[in-house]
């Protein structure tokens, strides 16, 4: 398939506009494909505006939260990320140790001949 010739159009869609599409997907028995073909957007953009609804990122005018309550949801966002991080440093160090010790173990084993 040829691409289009000519500037892409980039759509911007208003928070309302996200708010509604993902309330539709989460209907019971409603598919998140059919409603984005519905609305004529790809399924895919509907699935990340669903995921930011989830994690507190989607709001809309009747949903807006107290100030507290936002700080909690970046200070859990942001404890999130800490801890993930810190899963990966601390597999990276088990897998230093275990390197660490095979190799010792290795080396020893051949220095008792």
């Amino acid at each position: 398939m040829a691409r289009p010739i000519g500037p892409r159009k980039v759509r911007r869609y208003t928070t309302e506009f996200r708010a509604t599409a993902v309330r539709l997907s989460l209907l019971p028995g409603v598919r998140t494909q059919d409603v984005a073909h519905s609305l004529e957007i790809h399924p895919f953009l509907l699935s990340r505006w669903r995921r930011d609804a989830r994690e507190g990122r989607l709001m809309t005018k009747r949903a807006q939260l107290d100030e507290r309550t936002k700080a909690e949801l970046q200070e859990l966002r942001e404890l999130q990320r800490a801890y993930k991080r810190l899963q990966e440093e601390h597999d990276i160090l088990k897998k230093a140790i275990r390197f660490a010790s095979e190799r010792r173990a290795k080396s020893s084993s051949s220095s008792k001949r």
